[in-house]
């Protein structure tokens, strides 16, 4: 994963090889359990740090890593939180885990949960809460030392989103109030060069079609007339879903890339494969089928994929919307639901395709009238979510982004001419 960085910048990166964290124990078992054993690499860093003859002026990690602030506190660095996704979300994940808003109805999972302190008091159903939250258990270590990490990241010197103010400009102002200082920097998006077409089709896992066949497909189809289907790595339909979604597919006429996951760890086993074979037989040239890995942001950047189906998560998001595609909204988890409602309601350049959650089924007609719709030229959202491309893009090169990449690169560089002068 890093080699490629480390040959291009063989003098000025030195990797640090940590041992994997201890096996959880039995109370450690999923995501928060894997969080907390990260904790193991807090004294291996510290002795690496305390043995160094110049070691670095700054730690930046990721928000999941929040124990890395009290770290930092004991070398005496700075800590930078790192987001990978944006301010909206962020701020919400900031005050689940601050305010700790309860159910007080637990057999409804409707129950509303309010942000009054987040711009626009989003409010969103308990069921659409992020699953780590709702199964927090106060005073248990592993989540009490998650709620830890998570206000520790309130607290940290620095800020960086992967997002840009274009987007979020009024969420990237709430955060600098929330945290008290404008040390809040937002350069993104962060995706690979427009110019890197090798690279872009030679990223990421296996799959059932060489990227180039792909390719080659979408360069025989017209302008902005595809619609490309994906629900990320991590997530995969039921069996009713992928029926409803063929169903969709096939009566909407559009032509469509649907890349689908290689195997469903027994979410959409059985004839689920058959429902893809039959929809690959019956729609013929019309669509294209993919088990597995797809060059995706090669495909959202073609001149023929006009719309998008995404399940919200933030990376594919700001692929949609660098490549200038308005999407459907069919989020499944986690903070889809947020980012999801930002597209739609507050951003405007999606549409809510389904929105019932990972066992929830579209109606197939009602989808595929939305399908249609997304590339037939007529929708407003294509057009905004094409001025939101061009606002971005100008703020990377040059504007508030590669501002904010500039300006966060030179308070790095006075921590180190403070520390030399020290």
């Amino acid at each position: 994963l890093l080699d490629p960085l480390l040959s291009t910048h063989p003098s000025s990166i030195q990797p640090l090889v940590l041992q994997h964290p201890h096996s959880p124990t039995s109370t450690q078992i999923g995501l928060v359990g894997k969080i907390h054993a990260t904790d193991d690499f807090y004294n291996p860093i510290l002795q690496w740090f305390q043995s160094h003859p110049s070691p670095p002026v700054a730690i930046i990690s990721d928000f999941f890593l929040g124990w890395t602030h009290n770290l930092a506190s004991q070398i005496g660095v700075p800590r930078v939180v790192f987001w990978p996704s944006g301010a909206f979300g962020s701020s919400v994940f900031s005050c689940l885990w601050r305010d700790l808003p309860k159910n007080d109805e637990p057999d409804n999972d409707n129950f509303p949960i309010s942000f009054p302190d987040v711009p626009n008091s989003p409010t969103y159903p308990w069921w659409q809460l992020p699953l780590a939250y709702r199964r927090y258990k106060e005073g248990e270590p592993d989540w009490e030392f998650l709620r830890n990490s998570m206000l520790a990241n309130l607290t940290s010197w620095g800020v960086v989103f992967n997002s840009c103010t274009e987007l979020e400009r009024v969420y990237i102002d709430h955060v600098k109030k929330e945290v008290g200082h404008n040390r809040v920097w937002a350069v993104g998006p962060l995706l690979p060069p427009e110019d890197d077409s090798v690279g872009l089709t030679k990223r990421g896992g296996s799959s059932t079609v060489p990227p180039h066949e792909v390719m080659t497909w979408l360069d025989g189809k017209a302008d902005d007339s595809v619609v490309y289907v994906c629900f990320g790595s991590q997530w995969a339909l039921s069996k009713k879903q992928i029926a409803s979604l063929a169903a969709a597919l096939e009566c909407s006429g559009v032509h469509f890339i649907w890349c689908a996951k290689a195997t469903d760890q027994g979410r959409a086993d059985g004839d689920a494969g058959g429902i893809l074979d039959e929809l690959q037989d019956r729609v013929g040239d019309r669509g294209f089928v993919i088990r597995g890995w797809a060059p995706q942001v090669a495909i959202l950047r073609h001149r023929a994929v006009g719309a998008f189906v995404t399940h919200c998560g933030w990376n594919s998001v700001l692929e949609g919307l660098e490549a200038g595609v308005m999407m459907l909204t069919w989020p499944l988890g986690s903070d889809q639901f947020s980012i999801a409602s930002l597209l739609v309601d507050q951003v405007g350049v999606a549409v809510r395709a389904c929105e019932g959650g990972d066992q929830s089924v579209p109606d197939s007609a009602e989808l595929s009238r939305l399908l249609a719709e997304s590339v037939s030229g007529t929708r407003p959202e294509r057009a905004q979510v094409m001025r939101l491309r061009d606002a971005a893009l100008n703020g990377v090169k040059g504007g508030s982004s590669g501002r904010d990449l500039e300006e966060f690169v030179k308070r790095l560089g006075e921590l180190k001419s403070k520390k030399s002068c020290d």
